[in-house]
């Protein structure tokens, strides 16, 4: 009786240490979900014709996923809350222009970066202010939790300007076309995209923000701190994107020049 009650405790936990590998061999081949702003951020990232995402990180991205040989999925997030999206693990790693800055680094981690494009200001044409002398009772746009942000707070608070801050950069885009703003400041890449747009004919890019700690270090993937491995394999494979032209190609096709590497 005892044999048989032995034999049965042993089925009962080798049937326990099966399950907890298939389950473990499960969470192993879940695709890496890469977390995007579930805000659109053309040419980034953006939806297409048939609603899948599309967009210059989104196929970079890919490609990155490629060289790692690892299965990935786009992961659409609202912009205020893919910090706590990554760092409670509902997404492994960011990829959404996401500046390296030393703010950042207190709370996430980042790869090596890919790009770097420096920010730019837009007004109508026929507004002939300078930038920043002209900003004095001005009425300026930026998109909230963005290095945009950090660097209007930090260096143009005694120009006298007026800060209105979005959510979403389109919000913005839509109240300078509507004269509810003077001028917005953004990725000089999204606002080349942006004034050539039909409805922003009356617009153009009017200065180039100056580089400065705000902006940080160029664009990285942001990740958990602990996650050293996945780092290792990020970087490898932003070099090889970076060396094979993969990089510069997509960079070509999205913005008709090179903003690969760092």
């Amino acid at each position: 009786m005892m044999i048989k009650q032995l034999k049965a405790t042993l089925m009962q936990a080798t049937g326990i240490v099966l399950l907890a590998l298939s389950a473990t061999s499960a969470m192993a081949d879940e695709p890496l979900k890469i977390g995007i702003s579930a805000e659109p951020y053309p040419p980034f990232t953006y939806k297409d014709a048939d609603g899948s995402w599309t967009g210059f990180e989104v196929e970079l991205g890919q490609a990155i996923c490629a060289q790692m040989d690892a299965a990935c999925e786009i992961t659409p997030t609202g912009w205020s809350g893919i910090f706590p999206a990554l760092n409670s693990g509902k997404i492994d790693m960011i990829m959404n222009s996401l500046s390296i800055t030393e703010k950042r680094k207190r709370v996430i981690a980042f790869s090596d970066p890919y790009y770097f494009t420096p920010s730019a200001y837009v007004t109508a044409k026929a507004n002939d202010m300078q930038i920043p002398e002209d900003l004095d009772g001005k009425i300026l746009g930026v998109q909230g939790s963005t290095t945009n942000a950090t660097f209007a707070r930090r260096s143009l608070a005694d120009t006298g300007v007026e800060l209105k801050v979005y959510d979403q950069q389109e919000q913005a885009n839509r109240d300078l076309l509507a004269g509810r703003v003077d001028a917005i400041l953004a990725d000089e890449i999204a606002m080349t995209e942006f004034v050539e747009r039909d409805s922003a004919q009356d617009f153009e890019i009017r200065a180039i923000a100056p580089r400065d700690d705000a902006f940080g270090n160029g664009v990285g993937i942001g990740l958990r701190q602990e996650d050293d491995a996945l780092r290792d394999k990020l970087n490898a494979a932003i070099a090889s994107v970076l060396d094979n032209g993969r990089c510069a190609e997509l960079s070509q096709q999205y913005f008709g020049t090179d903003i690969c590497g760092g």
